[in-house]
């Protein structure tokens, strides 16, 4: 088995709540806890085996709400509660990485860190531990925050895109460019003159920096964030960190620090990625059969059914005819069919149950 490097760390974001895919996704049970692509494993636990190969089981932090720290536990059994970092509120991915940043500073001031989402998918294990190895190697010696980007296939406006400049003269690597612009979500017209241009590439959520670079640049550009979680004790209580949470603006390290920094590079990655942030990604992401039809779980017995996704629980079986473009899924007592262009309203599919719900029943006062 191979040694791993000790001064290596890795942050795994998993506070979301993935509304898309309600009621598939709850509150209670959100979407990084599920197996969302069929696969035998949820996302969180698919995302601690892959970090696992980039760095010591024990140098994993997941920033999460408290609320899930008992799902954590029992999906990955041997992770200590130090290495489960608890966020009293959501305020996005800036200060979320800042408080890991934060523990991992006071352990290890040579750390290279290694950020991700729970909630990816990664096709081709073998080229991305190789492209995360390489990169950290890079971060030891230069001052430098490097990203990923996956290659385009077509004009999605639910992405962000990173333009690629020119090679950097001292990295030796051929897939690495100098980023020259970030552009989250453009509008459609934009993302195919992106595409067209060969410059871009999607921003696939993941960053590697020395501890050093990570700290210098949330002094630079995100002070206020910096001075909240940075100078937070070790023994800091629940209370002191509430207290940091609740005044901290919401930002996103794209935002708050990617877009204005000058010293960022991203690696053409080798691998396959998948937000899977929709209905419509999972669908793309899967395989599916001879109709266009993606059966991720559940029995079922399709007549004349044609690009459709379905995701039931194992032990339930359906039956569907005469459906093309759908999404059909249940959790609970809770069926939801729908189209698949139309998963936006899905929000107000949720507001309408959430309200229903709240109601009293006949005859109560």
């Amino acid at each position: 088995m191979e040694t791993l490097d000790h001064n290596v760390y890795c942050i795994i974001m998993a506070g979301g709540v993935g509304r898309r895919f309600w009621p598939l996704s709850s509150e209670e049970h959100p979407k990084q806890f599920i197996d969302l692509l069929g696969v035998g494993e949820s996302m969180i636990h698919r995302t601690f085996r892959r970090c696992s190969n980039i760095c010591p089981r024990e140098n994993i932090y997941i920033v999460t709400s408290a609320d899930y720290v008992t799902l954590m536990h029992e999906q990955i059994p041997d992770l200590s509660d130090e290495q489960i970092l608890c966020e009293p509120m959501r305020r996005n991915t800036a200060p979320c990485v800042a408080y890991a940043a934060s523990v991992i500073a006071r352990r290890n001031p040579n750390a290279v860190v290694f950020v991700t989402p729970s909630d990816h998918f990664i096709f081709g294990w073998t080229g991305y531990i190789a492209d995360i190895r390489q990169v950290i190697a890079i971060a030891r010696s230069h001052p430098w925050i490097i990203t990923f980007g996956a290659q385009p296939t077509n004009p999605n406006t639910k992405y962000g895109y990173i333009q690629a400049g020119d090679h950097p003269s001292t990295s030796g690597i051929d897939n690495l460019y100098k980023v020259e612009t970030f552009t989250e979500k453009p509008p459609r017209e934009v993302a195919c003159q992106f595409i067209e241009s060969g410059e871009f590439y999607w921003n696939v959520g993941l960053f590697v920096w020395h501890i050093d670079v990570l700290l210098a640049a949330y002094w630079r550009y995100l002070p206020a964030v910096a001075d909240s979680f940075f100078s937070l004790e070790a023994n800091s209580t629940p209370e002191e960190l509430a207290a940091v949470y609740a005044q901290c603006e919401s930002i996103s390290v794209d935002k708050g620090i990617m877009e204005k920094s000058d010293n960022v590079y991203v690696m053409k990655a080798s691998f396959g990625w998948s937000d899977v942030e929709t209905w419509d990604s999972l669908y793309n992401t899967c395989r599916k059969d001879g109709d266009g039809n993606a059966f991720v779980s559940g029995n079922v017995f399709a007549y004349d059914v044609r690009n459709t996704v379905v995701h039931i629980p194992s032990h339930q079986t359906v039956v569907l005819q005469g459906l093309d473009g759908y999404v059909v899924t249940s959790r609970g007592d809770t069926l939801m069919i729908c189209r698949r262009d139309q998963e936006e309203r899905t929000v107000k599919f949720i507001s309408d149950f959430e309200m229903r719900k709240s109601l009293p029943e006949e005859g109560e006062k």
